[in-house]
Order: C-alpha cells, then sequence, then structure tokens
C-alpha cells in the first residue's frame, strides 16, 4: 500500500462544500414500556453533541493531518452558533452563508441499551440568494486549494454545484462528489463520484451480474464526463471505475460497531490524498482502510494519520 509522509498530507488544502449539521446524542436507560403507547421510556442521563454532514467530512480531512475549509449554508439560530463553535475547535477553517429563514439541520439520535431508538430531524431548505453568495465565496476561495469535496446530503445546500464544479474544471482542481438523490447529471464533469451500492441503484437501476454492473457504470461515467466512479460496496469492499479499466479491494476485515458517516471517511481520505498528489487508483485503498477502522467506533468518527498509516 502506498504510503505518504505527513508532511506531504499537511500540504494537502482540500476545500469542502455542503451540508453542515449537527449529529446530537441522546443517551438513557431504558427500563419500561410507556403506560401511555407501546413505547420504550427513555430516562436521558448522557447528551452528546458532534459536527456531521460536510462538517464531519471537513474534520476527516483534518483529522489525518491535511488542511480543510467548509464552505456550508447555515441558518441563523442557536444550532448554527453550536455548529460554529465545534467547528472551530477542530481546526477547519469556516466560511458559514447565514439566511436567517434555514432552520439549521440537527438529526437528533435517542439511543438505549446500545440501539438507537428513533431519530428526530430539525431542518428546511436554504434560499436561493444566499446559495448565489456562495458561489461567489466558492470562487474566491478555490485558488487557494488543492481539490474540491461536494458532499452532498440533499438538503438543498448544493443546488448550485454545476456550477461550482465547471469553475473547478477551469481552475485545473479534482472534484470530489458524495452524490445522494436519482438525478447525478448535475455532477457532470467532475473527477470522481462515490455513491454506495444503494444510491448507485437509484440511478442506473438493479443490475443482475457484475457484467451488467460494469456497463451501466460506464454508460454513466460517459454520460457525465467523469473520469472515475468509486462504487462503495460494504462488506464487499470498493471497485474504482476508471478509463484504464477498474480496480476492486476487499472489505477490510474487522469488527462492525457502527456504519455512521463510514462515507465521510471514505471521500475525506481519498480528497486529503488526491490533494497531496496522489492518484486516485493508490488512493483507493488507503480510503478503503480508513472506511474499515471508521466503523468500529461508534458514531460519526474520523481516523488519525498514525491509524492508517501506523500499526494501530
Amino acid at each position: 500500500m502506498t504510503t505518504i509522509t505527513k508532511q506531504q498530507l499537511a500540504k494537502s488544502r482540500v476545500l469542502v462544500v455542503g451540508d453542515a449539521m449537527i449529529d446530537r446524542y441522546w443517551y438513557g436507560a431504558v427500563d419500561r414500556i410507556s403506560p401511555e403507547a407501546p413505547v420504550p421510556v427513555v430516562r436521558v442521563t448522557r447528551e452528546e453533541m458532534r459536527i456531521g454532514g460536510a462538517a464531519n467530512v471537513a474534520s476527516n480531512v483534518v483529522s489525518l493531518g491535511a488542511k480543510a475549509t467548509l464552505l456550508t449554508v447555515v441558518g441563523d439560530d442557536d444550532a448554527s452558533h453550536t455548529l460554529e463553535k465545534l467547528v472551530a475547535q477542530t481546526g477547519i477553517t469556516p466560511h458559514f452563508g447565514r439566511d436567517a429563514a434555514l432552520q439549521t439541520t440537527v438529526k437528533l439520535r435517542v439511543i438505549g441499551r446500545q440501539q438507537q431508538l428513533i431519530r428526530l430531524d430539525f431542518e428546511n431548505s436554504p434560499k436561493g440568494e444566499v446559495l448565489a453568495s456562495q458561489t461567489a465565496d466558492f470562487i474566491k476561495l478555490l485558488p487557494s486549494h488543492d481539490a474540491v469535496l461536494f458532499s452532498d446530503y440533499g438538503k438543498g445546500g448544493l443546488d448550485h454545484v454545476h456550477h461550482m464544479i465547471e469553475h473547478a474544471q477551469a481552475a485545473g482542481k479534482p472534484v470530489l462528489i458524495d452524490p445522494k438523490g436519482s438525478d447525478y447529471s448535475r455532477y457532470s464533469g467532475a473527477t470522481v463520484i462515490t455513491p454506495n451500492r444503494a444510491e448507485l441503484q437509484q440511478v442506473v437501476g438493479s443490475w443482475s451480474s457484475e457484467e451488467d454492473l460494469r456497463a451501466r457504470s460506464r454508460a454513466l461515467l460517459e454520460k457525465l464526463g467523469l473520469q472515475a466512479l468509486l462504487l462503495t460496496r460494504s462488506e464487499e469492499g470498493m471497485t474504482l471505475y476508471d478509463a484504464a479499466g477498474e480496480i476492486s479491494v476487499a472489505a477490510q476485515a474487522r469488527e462492525v460497531f457502527d456504519v455512521t458517516g463510514a462515507g465521510d471517511t471514505v471521500i475525506a481520505t481519498l480528497a486529503a490524498l488526491v490533494g497531496a498528489g496522489l492518484p486516485l487508483r493508490d488512493a483507493m485503498p488507503l480510503a478503503n482502510k480508513a472506511g474499515g477502522i471508521v466503523v468500529g467506533k461508534f458514531g460519526t468518527a474520523t481516523v488519525s494519520y498514525d491509524e492508517l498509516f501506523g500499526t494501530h
């Protein structure tokens, strides 16, 4: 597996654009069923807040030792100020566009007996004019970065993504996208997209064999003018389709505690390594290893340089 020094990674500057959010956890004891309805009563004993979405992606870039700038649109509410404080603690450089009508996305998970019992989402979509000003900020930030990573969580923060990809292309910057939805046409011209199986299926339909999957993936590459498509396949590892053909790597065998945020870690690792000058084919096995490490941790988590390259 290719190695890259801490010094090389430290020079890699990734511009992360997308939907940032707060992942909130309420942990508690479940001792009884409610007399009002057939649901467990959770006596909350502990609360935890973590940065999620594009902010977690940026945090993964930073934890590897690279530099990350986060460009995102948030509300002007308590959650946005909490998010800003949490982001400031990580070493991410924030560029927050504010929309007073926007509710900053918060995902609240209630955990009892080591299990997620329910998830409550608080969110709405940003206004067009705030997103237009985000494109102007993007153009200003672009020259000082080595790679661009779009983290799409389908919350509306990337409605102008096509224009931003065009600017990145013109500047010769690699563009990596974690996609959402059933229409990938807006990602045309990107360097690589990283869908999981369910996400790709939504776009190309179900495949009946590896041959069929290969044909559908190639057709999508051509249609969108992408250099590569990286399919993340959970327990089957991942496959990269590019102009030279395809390569697959097996999943890292280890106990899986939680797959939350594993896709964030994979694309963040790819972007940090590509920003440091590594070709996609060399970066992929390392991104796969990082994903394997992070599923052994609970909740949205990150991977350090030493975990990835050391003997940990």
